[in-house]
């Protein structure tokens, strides 16, 4: 490549048709098993106003901190927050559409799904990219601990599609309501204010905005310091509580092993009660598949009224990452979209006079037969031709030479077999259609 060559933007990567199989399969897979559960698609915009995200997700979370990409509005204002942002996730957008569409009041339960990239800017490495694909469930309108157990069991039959087996395993935690978490916000300052000295700086910098995020740092002497933080179980309202043993109940109905793990408080300043994560050991350090959990105020957050919601968001590029790591899934269930990248039939003209003839023939079995048939471009010798039409997959060549175009038919070549069969070009389409089983 030449110095002055322009390259993709540092943390993305340019997919081609090969390397779409897998991420086509786990697009598919998510949608049969979305509708499955009664999830309608949704697709809200790839930006919004920088101020949807910096209200809903916090302020001093890291994703409005360090990660967003955000571009200053054109003759719109110079207010304060007056940009657009490429969403860095997908609830708040859904959220804002759910509002915008007045269902809270003409029809309160929704169930969405959406499948679409999201765009961070982090410090790209294995298995994080600055823009993703991303498959996110979002409910709302009801409060119900069956709800939540029921988007459990739809992220989890997710990844048991794609082969994950016996080995996965659901985290769970609640967050407890606002009155639980000032109760317990108290709590922790009261243990953390004497301890800031030993803290990062994030943990300094984030006490007085945020004192929650604390639980979240990664710095390993503050996760030592954490473990004998005080817990909100011990700061948990009766109703709170009776929610997340409901939710229990309602996973292990589901047949589902749940592990409590007070750990999972989530990034994100929307959550409440019911928080999980699902996670695979056998891949290690990075076993966590994804995230989720219930968001009671966003809705209100983002300019609507008090509607509950709950909801889950899986991350496709640490996925593939794993699927390739661990083999799977099995060759025969990408079968289909590797057979999509072939041709079924090659056309080869003899000569240059029937090439016009070839492209006609070609455009018909295509538009009219829906056979993917592939056409010589580089105007090629015959010979050519045919090698090509073998590397390319294809089952059958398709030959125009003289003889057959005055004729108004052509040779089929089986390039599996060898054999050679003349066929009439009206009845050209559904020949080759009956022995491809199109």
């Amino acid at each position: 490549m030449a110095e002055n060559a322009f390259r993709a933007p540092r943390g993305t990567r340019d997919r081609f048709p090969e390397d779409l199989v897998l991420l086509r399969h786990l697009e598919r897979t998510a949608r049969r098993l979305a509708r499955n559960y009664g999830y309608g698609e949704i697709r809200p915009p790839l930006f919004e106003e920088t101020r949807l995200f910096t209200r809903s997700l916090g302020e001093a979370s890291d994703v409005v901190e360090k990660e967003m990409f955000t571009v200053a509005r054109r003759g719109e204002g110079e207010e304060e927050g007056a940009g657009w942002t490429f969403r860095p996730e997908g609830t708040a957008g859904v959220a804002r559409a759910y509002v915008q569409g007045g269902f809270a009041a003409r029809a309160p339960l929704q169930k969405w799904f959406y499948l679409g990239p999201m765009f961070r800017y982090e410090r790209p490495q294995k298995g994080r990219e600055r823009q993703f694909t991303q498959f996110g469930v979002e409910a709302f309108g009801s409060a119900s601990p069956l709800l939540d157990a029921e988007v459990v069991d739809l992220c989890v039959r997710f990844f048991q599609a794609l082969g994950l087996g016996e080995a996965l395993e659901v985290r769970v935690n609640t967050m407890g309501d606002p009155a639980d978490r000032e109760r317990w916000r108290r709590a922790l300052r009261a243990f953390f204010e004497p301890r800031l000295g030993g803290r990062c700086a994030d943990c300094r910098s984030r006490f007085e905005r945020n004192v929650f995020r604390l639980l979240d740092c990664k710095v390993e002497a503050c996760r030592r310091d954490n473990e004998s933080a005080p817990a909100l179980r011990e700061h948990l309202g009766e109703e709170s509580a009776g929610h997340h043993r409901r939710f229990l109940e309602a996973l292990q109905a589901l047949g589902l092993r749940a592990e409590e793990d007070p750990g999972i408080v989530r990034g994100l300043d929307y959550y409440t009660r019911s928080v999980f994560e699902v996670h695979y050991p056998p891949l290690g350090a990075r076993s966590a598949l994804c995230g989720g959990g219930r968001y009671d105020g966003l809705v209100e957050e983002v300019g609507g009224p008090p509607t509950p919601g709950v909801g889950f968001a899986i991350g496709f590029t640490p996925l593939e990452l794993a699927l390739q790591e661990l083999g799977l899934p099995p060759q025969e269930d990408l079968r289909d979209l590797q057979e999509e990248l072939r041709p079924q039939v090659y056309v080869v003209a003899i000569t240059g006079g029937e090439r016009l003839p070839a492209l006609r023939l070609a455009s018909r079995l295509r538009a009219e037969e829906g056979l993917r048939t592939a056409l010589d471009a580089r105007e090629k010798s015959p010979r050519a031709q045919f090698k090509e039409a073998g590397r390319s997959g294809a089952r059958f060549a398709v030959v125009l030479g003289p003889e057959e175009h005055a004729a108004c038919r052509a040779v089929v070549r089986d390039l599996q077999g060898g054999e050679e069969v003349p066929v009439g070009l009206e009845a050209l389409g559904s020949w080759l259609r009956e022995r491809l089983g199109a």
